[in-house]
């Protein structure tokens, strides 16, 4: 997560190599379509019902995982036996051996009565799903402790990321991002090894601030354009300028902008940022304060030099 909140200690694992040839039809395509196996525990969660657990499923597909499988580290009708002797319950659990059960409750460091539940899924979609199922566990075992604030600084953010759709690279922020100094061998030969000179100070689960070293050399702009897949030509006709200023020797220079309203959110205890701004809009941008957007009359279309069609 880029986002962590670490008031708890609750870390993602990972159990690909050890199903890698499991029974479980599931995760074995899965593995062999490139896919991850990973999870988080949720301590003592084995004593939920079905129904309870189904509810978490669903709470994971909202964010887009296919499915969670589980499994209940507890005694129970059906349950299997790990390679050393503890008893793990759930559907799936007679697909797997003793010993990919006990790789499986090591990498989760299971303990009595806990739910380990899994993702199938792509990398970051799996990240995605699992820090949010992290938070809300969290929140069901009251772990985040209000009376604190936990500041973190996140480091490292990639440069760049693979869009499957467009089938090219895209930037994890923003094209005017600095590369890493270091990490400029391999802008052109591993692009997705590149980091970033990006930074954010995270509290309690929430971004409170972000920032960038921003790109000053003409050269190392334009081979960020060139991966991005800009051609020469279109660098030249939209960033002409930025070019321009950047080959008569800009300084380095970057930024950082706080979120004053979230911080104020955090310390007032409050989910929703609506509740500390002065003029909140509403879910579909409606403002009720200043009753916007309202009518343009023919004076401001005028103004603007535009008409509605």
């Amino acid at each position: 997560s880029d986002k962590p909140d670490l008031r708890f200690d609750l870390k993602l694992w990972e159990v690909t190599d050890a199903v890698r040839d499991c029974g479980f039809s599931v995760f074995k395509n899965a593995v062999e379509t490139g896919a991850r196996i990973r999870g988080i525990r949720f301590p003592g969660g084995a004593s939920m019902s079905r129904k309870e657990i189904g509810e978490l499923e669903e709470f994971c597909k909202e964010f887009g995982a296919k499915g969670m499988a589980w499994l209940a580290v507890q005694d129970g009708e059906g349950a299997s036996t790990s390679a050393s002797g503890r008893k793990v319950r759930g559907s799936i659990a007679k697909f797997f051996t003793p010993e990919e059960l006990e790789a499986i409750l090591t990498e989760a460091k299971a303990e009595e009565n806990d739910l380990l539940c899994m993702i199938a899924d792509e990398y970051m979609v799996g990240n995605n799903v699992l820090a949010r199922l992290r938070n809300e566990i969290g929140n069901r075992c009251g772990l985040r402790d209000p009376r604190k604030l936990n500041f973190i600084w996140v480091l490292d953010f990639p440069l760049v990321e693979w869009d499957a759709n467009a089938n090219r690279w895209s930037p994890a922020h923003h094209p005017f991002a600095a590369p890493k100094d270091e990490d400029l061998q391999y802008l052109e030969s591993d692009p997705g090894r590149v980091r970033a000179d990006c930074y954010d100070i995270v509290c309690n689960g929430t971004e409170w601030a972000s920032g960038s070293i921003r790109i000053h050399r003409a050269d190392i702009q334009s081979r960020v354009f060139s991966l991005l897949g800009i051609d020469v030509e279109t660098q030249r006709s939209r960033f002409g300028h930025m070019l321009d200023a950047f080959s008569f020797g800009a300084p380095p220079h970057g930024g950082f902008a706080p979120g004053i309203d979230r911080l104020v959110m955090i310390l007032l205890n409050e989910e929703n940022i609506r509740e500390v701004i002065a003029f909140p809009k509403m879910g579909n941008g409606y403002d009720p304060m200043m009753d916007a957007p309202s009518e343009i009359d023919a004076a401001q279309w005028a103004e603007m030099g535009l008409r509605l069609s």
